[in-house]
């Protein structure tokens, strides 16, 4: 059972960071229950970030959907949901709705602004959120223009994670006083707590504002990735001397001319020649001699080949759902077990149980239904 067994947690489904929260608490063992939008849904949903979870589907404008939420909300410890600031509100409910129902519900809302600003209502996502607090103007190469780190620092980092982060902590806080609280979850704010260690480096004149310079952005010859003679690639990160000497031994580099490792205006004459020796020998051929040693190395794998490394292997880093090849649960603990209960499921799959859970009778789930309030998936 994971660590967060026995925890009830009400899901109003959106995309992208929402869903990936209500994953991290699903894996870790808490019920959630997805609330998905009341219409019907056709074949086996493969979506990696809604596995683990119940869903039903409410019509969530209509008077008798409302509340349907709101008696949720009795029986369970908190509720998230990732729509501009007010739109709950509108739909009635809205932390004030919810938690006068439950005073002990930790209400969680995630925006890319935040809710309020100047800003706040504006449509925003990933890259315009990672650009306002200095992420993205950091990732590039020399000379050239920002470059998108996929959208894993707003939306996935500074967002879903950090919701996940917010929520425990005032479920845990709700333990001890009995009241739950709202829980503002902002891309910008996360993803600016992300760069604290590079503001930290900025205060004390190590770090430029002139992309690819930098210690850890690809400015140094020994921390980036090179091009092998296959046309793969491989990565390092031989950061320490003890590490550093170790990558200028295995490399066959002349120790005398790397030693000046931290000398900045060398390492662009360092790289190029770092380039013309990793191109030397195949990405596996450098693992042979690289790989599992102390110079901080690793092949740089695509998606379609990690599942295969033997370190990932031993460590059932991934696993199969419904054909998926998909991120096991994540950290690990030493009593409570983690594990994904099953893979996604149709909008509305769980209606009716979800509702017999909830204290409903069978001719009040029966008028729900009827009325198209609720869809379920059984029904139709």
């Amino acid at each position: 059972m994971g660590p967060l067994s026995g925890t009830k947690i009400i899901e109003l489904a959106g995309i992208g960071p929402g869903p990936f929260c209500g994953m991290l608490l699903s894996d870790m063992g808490a019920e959630v229950i997805r609330v998905d939008r009341a219409v019907a849904q056709k074949g086996r949903p493969r979506d990696v970030l809604t596995r683990g979870r119940k869903s039903i589907a409410v019509d969530l404008k209509s008077e008798a959907g409302k509340e349907v939420i709101l008696k949720l909300c009795e029986s369970s410890d908190a509720l998230f949901e990732g729509f501009r600031p007010g739109v709950t509100e509108r739909l009635g409910i809205g932390p004030d709705q919810c938690m006068a129902r439950n005073e002990k519900l930790v209400y969680g809302r995630m925006t890319g602004w935040g809710q309020e600003g100047p800003m706040s209502q504006a449509a925003g996502h990933d890259i315009n959120y990672i650009a306002l607090i200095g992420a993205l103007h950091a990732i590039g190469e020399t000379g050239g223009k920002p470059v998108p780190p996929l959208n894993l620092v707003g939306d996935f980092g500074g967002g879903g994670m950090v919701l996940a982060f917010g929520l425990v902590c005032a479920l845990l806080e709700a333990t001890r006083s009995g009241k739950g609280q709202v829980v503002d979850t902002a891309m910008v704010d996360g993803a600016a707590a992300l760069m604290a260690m590079f503001f930290t480096m900025q205060a004390g004149g190590a770090f430029s504002m002139d992309r690819g310079t930098n210690l850890l952005d690809g400015g140094a010859h020994f921390y980036g990735t090179y091009e092998t003679s296959d046309a793969k690639y491989i990565s390092l990160g031989s950061i320490e001397p003890q590490f550093y000497s170790l990558l200028v031994e295995k490399a066959g580099l002349d120790p005398d001319k790397f030693s000046a490792q931290m000398d900045s205006s060398k390492w662009g004459e360092f790289k190029a020649e770092l380039t013309n020796v990793f191109k030397t020998k195949t990405r596996d051929e450098w693992c042979d001699i690289m790989e599992g040693s102390d110079v901080c190395f690793a092949p740089v794998l695509a998606l379609d080949e990690v599942h295969k490394h033997p370190h990932n292997i031993a460590r059932n880093s991934f696993i199969d759902i419904d054909g998926v090849i998909q991120p096991a649960p994540a950290p690990r603990f030493s009593r409570s077990e983690v594990a994904v209960s099953h893979g996604s499921r149709l909008a509305g799959e769980d209606s009716i149980v979800v509702l017999q859970e909830a204290g409903l009778g069978d001719a009040e789930i029966k008028e729900l239904i009827s009325s198209g309030t609720v869809v379920s998936s059984q029904a139709s």
